[in-house]
């Protein structure tokens, strides 16, 4: 007990000497938030609510505080990512489509008995017999069916090789590039960032980040990606990408003029929970740079 009060007086003495390093900015954002929050909170009848005009204001007031600050405010700097998530919902609010419609009990009967009778018929060939019958369904809708009878495919030759027997073959000597964006807290401006990971290794290489993903952008970014790989660009032989616009002949000519090909495909194969945990690291950096100005505290993937 008797170390109690000296220990008291030397963190107060501590806090006040914090108090000093600050500036005069900061200090007075403090007492501007504080003061805001005490106003928020005298309203009693029925329970204090936030409108969006006090969204605003706090949103705006807080930024200017330390990250240690932040974080014992009436509301907390993911309360704030909630408020621009549910903002950018809004704005990219789209009709809801119905969809195709489910497949009959009747037909799946019917796809069931044909592939249980029939093991060496595939899925184009129910298809063609299903059309025969006067059922329009297609294959990819009879494998779905059948997957989720837990029948398994037709055998298959060994001498054919499948998308996925290749890219274990070639993971290695393979790329896939792809964008993802992230919206602007206060303009809900999109940016768009460009990304190549290795297939074998999962490395993630994030090339750029603009609003305006040009060809001429694009060309430049695997210019520079290739100046960055140095003497492992000989390892690749191939990189996948999709057909988007972005990607034209100057891009596939620049890696062709390296040696590695490129695919384009309709959609890229989904990545495995480890490429999506770095994806979402690298959305998680770019998010608090668009919100707050800052890295986050998780760092880049």
């Amino acid at each position: 007990m008797s170390l109690r009060l000296p220990y008291l007086i030397f963190v107060r003495l501590c806090s006040w000497l914090v108090l000093i390093g600050r500036s005069t900015a900061s200090k007075d954002a403090e007492l501007l938030v504080l003061r805001y929050e005490v106003a928020v909170l005298r309203r009693t009848h029925p329970r204090p609510r936030l409108d969006w005009a006090d969204r605003v204001v706090l949103t705006a007031l807080i930024r200017l505080l330390p990250a240690k600050l932040q974080m014992h405010r009436l509301i907390t700097p993911g309360t704030v990512l909630r408020w621009h998530r549910r903002l950018v919902a809004l704005k990219w609010t789209y009709p809801h489509r119905s969809g195709r419609p489910p497949v009959s009990a009747e037909i799946a009967a019917l796809i069931e008995r044909l592939a249980t009778e029939n093991s060496s018929w595939g899925y184009q060939r129910i298809q063609g017999e299903l059309l025969k019958l006067g059922h329009r369904v297609s294959a990819s809708t009879i494998r779905r069916v059948l997957k989720a009878l837990k029948i398994p495919p037709a055998p298959q030759r060994h001498n054919d090789t499948t998308w996925r027997q290749f890219l274990h073959t070639q993971a290695a000597t393979m790329l896939a590039t792809d964008f993802f964006h992230v919206d602007c807290a206060v303009t809900l401006q999109r940016l768009y960032c460009l990304f190549v990971i290795e297939v074998s290794s999962r490395y993630v290489h994030i090339l750029g980040v603009t609003a305006n993903p040009d060809c001429a952008w694009t060309v430049q970014q695997v210019r520079n990606l290739l100046m960055d790989l140095g003497d492992r660009a000989d390892g690749f032989r191939f990189l996948v990408r999709d057909r988007a616009g972005q990607f034209t002949a100057a891009f596939d000519a620049i890696l062709a003029d390296a040696g590695i090909s490129t695919f384009a495909v309709t959609r890229l194969p989904r990545p495995r929970l480890r490429g999506r945990r770095g994806f979402a690291r690298v959305w998680a950096e770019l998010y608090g740079l668009a919100k707050f100005g800052r890295r986050s505290s998780s760092g880049a993937a």
